[in-house]
């Protein structure tokens, strides 16, 4: 079973419908794309919580070429399971643990070539293009134009072991064959353009605009070098993801693509980019010359939906989802590097799924939490501007932001139980950093009991007297307003 279903979805449209019939889907008749559809966004995000549902656009203003707009496909516990094919969830961890669950078992699978798919239905050439006609939204207030990728899918072929790479980075469109790409420091979509212009060669890249929510799920997380996103989507799925070649430079896109644009990055070719608010909440990264694609193809279905991640304070309309998955990958990568007792990871919306990571764990050593706290700040998953780590006992959820607040405020003393790494990778989306500086630190926080020592017990009642007094006082309980 593949979540309710025998199968997993074939493609977005399928996901829409299933979204629907669990009922957590909204159609808004019309909107614009200029603020109108982000600023709604942004109301859903803030005020729905982790129970927000996803939005469907079914016209945008201005618009006579049948486009529409998908916002927060997986940003429910229900809907990130529905996508992944989780069993239902009830608390977040079950999530989180059906993840790690899935990734005792998971095995890459490669895509499948295929000759034909839905996305081929329309190809525009050079003399064809024109972006500026597309309703690519303007997201922001202060952002520095329409950008068509946000929820996307950039696709290269690292030049030297032919390897494809997926990564989700920001496109804003810069002319009818135009757009802009920006990939922060590190990030490995950088670091394969790069050797392209070492070599004093194009780079040649694909940029989805529009596809199933599994490969952005996938390409937003940081995977190993030389491990596809294609090859780990398709092992999520348990089923590969099939694929075709571009026109161009033969590059594997999803067959059931929604719509895809084809051309390269030239050395030396920029354009001024930005700002745009990104996900830590703020304008980070300011206005700056970045790559620009010299787009030379597009492919699309009918009445393409185009997927938009619009980056805000938080909480998003992708955060949930991110935090999900992000504290699955660290919780696994803890473990496997030796750590025992771990009770549960949690990465919180309130640091934009990266930068405030809770860990629980049952202590059986001196150390033990600091070691938790040094492999949760160090490992692969959590590597990238990332800022605060906790360790707290196994009596306090994760996911519970008034627990852990609790806990740093009983457990952890200043001068003892908080330490810094410095040095450690960040980027231009730091609000923290000036422009000149891409590494930040890294504060490590152990709100545990300390181990070996006597400590005072926790002044509540026994899980079996509230149960008592609950089933006593129940109709009384039931009356009163949840939180």
């Amino acid at each position: 079973m593949y979540n309710d279903y025998p199968k997993p979805h074939e493609d977005l449209r399928e996901l829409v419908d299933r979204i629907d019939k669990l009922g957590q889907l909204v159609r808004v008749p019309e909107a614009d794309p200029d603020l109108e559809l982000g600023t709604l966004i942004e109301l859903v995000a803030h005020r729905g919580g982790e129970g927000a549902p996803a939005l469907l656009f079914e016209k945008l203003a201005g618009d006579g070429k049948g486009f529409r707009v998908l916002s927060g496909a997986t940003n429910s516990a229900q809907r990130l399971a529905l996508t992944m094919g989780f069993p239902r969830p009830d608390h977040p961890l079950d999530a989180v643990n059906s993840y790690r669950e899935r990734m005792q078992t998971h095995q890459p699978i490669p895509p499948s070539e295929v000759d034909s798919g839905p996305v081929l239905e329309n190809i525009l050439r050079e003399g064809e293009i024109d972006l500026t006609a597309i309703p690519a939204p303007r997201l922001h207030e202060l952002d520095g134009g329409r950008y068509l990728g946000t929820d996307d899918l950039v696709i290269m072929q690292d030049p030297d072991d032919g390897w494809v790479n997926i990564g989700t980075y920001r496109s804003m469109v810069q002319g009818p064959d135009r757009t802009g790409l920006w990939i922060s420091p590190g990030k490995q979509g950088r670091q394969i353009r790069e050797k392209y212009f070492a070599q004093g060669k194009p780079c040649p890249v694909l940029i989805s605009c529009g596809h199933d929510p599994l490969l952005f799920l996938a390409s937003g997380n940081e995977l190993r070098w030389g491990l596809s996103e294609y090859d780990y989507a398709g092992g999520h799925r348990g089923a590969p993801i099939e694929v075709v070649r571009s026109e161009l430079y033969g590059l594997p896109m999803p067959a059931a693509a929604e719509f895809v644009i084809e051309g390269e990055l030239h050395p030396g070719e920029t354009a001024p980019e930005g700002p745009f608010g990104e996900f830590t909440g703020y304008y980070a990264g300011g206005r700056s010359e970045q790559p620009v694609v010299r787009v030379r193809r597009v492919y699309h279905r009918d009445n393409p939906i185009l997927t938009v991640a619009s980056p805000i304070r938080p909480p998003s309309n992708f955060s949930y989802s991110k935090c999900v998955m992000k504290a699955g990958m660290v919780w696994d990568e803890i473990e496997r590097a030796g750590l025992s007792g771990v009770r549960g990871v949690w990465c919180h919306e309130a640091g934009a799924a990266r930068m405030f990571t809770v860990v629980s764990i049952k202590q059986a050593y001196a150390g033990h939490a600091k070691q938790a706290a040094l492999l949760a700040a160090s490992c692969q998953s959590s590597s990238y501007l990332g800022r605060f780590v906790v360790v707290v006992d196994d009596d306090i959820d994760p996911t519970n932001t008034f627990d852990v607040l609790w806990a740093m405020s009983t457990r952890c003393d200043p001068a003892q139980d908080i330490d810094l790494i410095r040095g450690t990778w960040s980027g231009p989306l730091d609000p923290r950093l000036d422009r000149a500086t891409t590494t930040n630190s890294r504060a490590l926080i152990t709100a545990v009991r300390p181990f070996g020592r006597e400590f005072p017990a926790v002044a509540e009642a026994s899980p079996e007297l509230r149960d008592r007094v609950a089933a006593k006082f129940a109709e009384l309980l039931d009356r009163l307003p949840t939180s």
